[in-house]
């Protein structure tokens, strides 16, 4: 049995061998492969969506983009927010982690606003959900201000 499989594998081989060159020479020379810089990111490395509902804030909520590395996009303080995130990486932080399960939080409510980030953030994906339901999360909103507006 295996021997059957052995030499079933080896004319398999040996018949698309004989095959490729015939078939190259029939169509032409194959297309040449993609260059990597196409298919990686545009080098900016921070690309995000930002969506903030409920802030008590007209002009803060809404849908926002923000590119990084140059500050760009419709975010209404692109510069400060790249430059805020670029901070938080150089301090080897995660913004957008979630609060841990067992954190012990203040029981303190800092009203509806919420907010959703999507994206990547320095080649890394993003999805992370805010509120301001409690201490911890009051305190993981801040940290990412001005990337997050300012709430009452």
């Amino acid at each position: 049995m295996m021997r059957r499989l052995a030499l079933t594998a080896v004319a398999s081989l040996a018949a698309l061998t004989a095959a490729a060159p015939a078939a190259t020479a029939a169509s032409g020379p194959l297309p040449l492969p993609l260059s990597l810089p196409l298919l990686q990111n545009d080098g900016a490395g921070t690309r995000l969506t930002v969506v903030v509902a409920g802030s008590g804030n007209p002009e803060a909520d809404g849908t926002y983009e923000l590119a990084c590395e140059p500050a760009r996009g419709t975010h209404p303080v692109a510069a400060d927010a790249c430059e805020r995130l670029g901070q938080l990486e150089r301090e080897k932080a995660d913004p957008f982690a979630p609060v841990p399960g067992d954190a012990m939080c203040t029981l303190q409510y800092g009203g509806p606003a919420t907010a959703r980030v999507t994206g990547t953030w320095h080649g890394r994906d993003v999805n992370a959900s805010f509120k301001r339901t409690d201490g911890c999360e009051i305190g993981r909103w801040n940290r990412l201000r001005p990337v997050l507006p300012n709430v009452r």
